[in-house]
C-alpha cells in the first residue's frame, strides 16, 4: 500500500512498505512538524488576486505548514490568500504588505467564515483554520490581545494607564461617531481635572495648572453659534451683562427743576402712561435711587430711555444720566459723575412708545464696592441748541444694564 499525508503535508507510511528509508523519511516528517509547531516563513503575495499556499506532501518548505507566517508585496489591488479545505491548525500571521489595499486570509472554496485586514491594517493576527466542515469550513481570527500603532481594535473591560489622545482625537459613542474631540493650544499650561465623590455628594469639575503658573483659573463653556449654555432644558445662568428697568413712577422730580409727573389717558380702560414730562425749554430733572446687586462687577454701566413724545414732532431729543455710588458711611452730598448723554429723535405719534439706543458707557463717581447704594439722575438737555423737539419727552422709565461678575448675590 502507497503511503497517505496529512493535511499539513506529513507522510503517515503503511506497515511493510519504505523499505530502508523510514529513517530519511521520519527525520523528514519531524522537519515538517518543527515547522508546524514553531517555523517562520515570508510569503510573497501576489499585487492583485488570489495566493494559493499549497501542501508538499512528504516534504519541507510548504508556506501552509509554518506557525508563523509573514505575508510580503507592494499590493496592487486587494488581494486573497487560502488553503486547502482540510487544512486544520492554528497561525500566527503578520501583514507586512504595503499600499492601502486589504487581505483576506480563507480557505480556498466555501462559504465559511474568512479573516481580513482591513486596509492600512499591519499587525498581526492569530488565526485558527477549523476544517470543521467538508465544504464550507471556518477560519477564526483568535484575537491578539494587544493593541499596535495602526491596528484597529475593540477594546473591552480594559484599564489603560495613562493613555494620550493627542489634539484632534476624539472619543466615539457606540456607532463609532464622535462624542468628545480634543483640541490643543500652543504651550498649554491649564487643564480639567475629573473628581468622582462619594455618597450624597457629586463629582467635580476642576481647572488646574500644571506648570503651576496659574492659581485663580475660570472653566469657559463655549456653546456654538447662538447655542444657549443649559442645565437639562433650563438656561444656565452665567455672570455677565444684566438689566434693570426704573419705571417713571419710581422715580421724583427733583425739588429745584423738577420733571413733572403725570398720568396720561389714552382711551378709557386702556392702559394709561404714568410719565415724567421734561420741558422743551428748560433743563430738568428726575432722580432714582437703588442698591446695586453684589454680583455688579462695580464697573461703568449703560442706559437706554423709554419715552412717548408729547406732540408729533420728530426733532433730537437729548437725555442725560449720571451717577454717584455711597458707602455705609458716606455723605450723600456729594456730586454726580460725568453725565453721559443719548440722542433719540420724536416718533411723530403721541402716545407711542419709542426706545433710545443704549447709551455708552457711564462712571459712577464715589468709589463704588459691593452692596452700594447709588443715586442717578435723569435729565433732558433742553438747553443744548441741538435738542430740537418742540414737545414734553414724558419719559416712561429707563433701563439699566451692568456687568455682573458672579453668578448670583450671595
Amino acid at each position: 500500500m502507497s503511503s497517505n499525508y496529512t493535511g499539513l503535508g506529513v507522510q503517515l507510511m503503511t506497515t511493510g512498505e519504505k523499505a530502508g528509508t523510514w529513517g530519511t523519511l521520519t527525520n523528514t516528517n519531524w522537519d515538517i512538524i518543527e515547522q508546524i509547531s514553531g517555523g517562520y516563513i515570508s510569503q510573497a503575495l501576489s499585487t492583485t488576486g488570489a495566493t494559493t499556499l499549497a501542501v508538499s506532501d512528504g516534504a519541507t518548505g510548504a508556506a501552509l505548514a509554518h506557525r508563523v507566517i509573514e505575508f510580503t508585496a507592494a499590493l496592487a489591488g486587494n488581494v486573497t490568500v487560502t488553503i486547502p479545505l482540510d487544512v486544520q491548525t492554528f497561525y500566527i500571521i503578520k501583514n507586512s504588505t504595503t499600499n492601502s489595499y486589504s487581505v483576506e486570509f480563507k480557505y480556498v472554496s466555501g462559504s465559511g467564515s474568512s479573516v481580513t485586514w482591513a486596509s492600512g491594517d499591519r499587525g498581526y493576527k492569530i488565526v485558527y483554520a477549523a476544517a470543521d466542515d467538508v465544504t464550507n469550513p471556518n477560519i477564526v481570527d483568535i484575537g491578539m490581545g494587544t493593541v499596535t500603532d495602526t491596528s484597529t481594535d475593540t477594546l473591552s473591560n480594559k484599564t489603560l494607564t495613562a493613555p494620550k489622545i493627542v489634539d484632534g482625537g476624539f472619543i466615539a459613542d457606540g456607532g463609532g461617531d464622535e462624542n468628545l474631540v480634543f483640541g490643543e493650544v500652543g504651550t498649554p499650561v491649564n487643564e480639567f481635572k475629573i473628581t468622582n465623590a462619594a455618597t450624597g455628594t457629586g463629582p467635580i469639575l476642576s481647572s488646574i495648572s500644571t506648570s503651576g503658573t496659574d492659581t485663580n483659573i475660570d472653566i469657559n463653556l463655549n456653546p456654538g453659534g447662538t447655542g444657549v449654555l443649559k442645565s437639562g432644558t433650563a438656561a444656565v445662568k452665567i455672570a455677565g451683562t444684566e438689566t434693570i428697568f426704573i419705571p417713571a413712577q419710581a422715580m421724583f422730580g427733583t425739588t429745584t427743576n423738577g420733571a413733572d409727573g403725570q398720568a396720561v389717558e389714552t382711551t378709557a380702560t386702556r392702559p394709561e402712561l404714568k410719565v415724567l414730562d421734561f420741558d422743551a425749554s428748560t433743563a430738568e430733572y428726575a432722580q432714582f435711587s437703588i442698591a446695586m446687586p453684589k454680583s455688579w462687577n462695580l464697573g461703568t454701566v449703560t442706559y437706554q430711555v423709554f419715552w412717548s413724545p408729547g406732540n408729533t414732532n420728530t426733532g433730537d431729543c437729548i437725555f442725560g444720566l449720571q451717577g454717584l455710588a455711597t458707602t455705609e458711611g458716606d455723605t450723600a452730598d456729594a456730586v454726580f459723575g460725568t453725565a453721559i448723554e443719548v440722542t433719540d429723535a420724536g416718533i411723530g405719534t403721541v402716545e407711542d412708545v419709542q426706545m433710545s439706543a443704549v447709551s455708552s458707557a457711564m462712571t459712577l463717581a464715589g468709589s463704588p464696592a459691593d452692596d452700594d447704594y447709588c443715586f442717578f439722575q435723569l435729565y433732558r438737555d433742553a438747553a443744548d441748541g441741538s435738542d430740537t423737539f418742540t414737545g414734553d419727552a414724558r419719559v416712561l422709565g429707563i433701563k439699566l444694564f451692568y456687568t455682573t461678575d458672579a453668578a448670583n448675590d450671595a
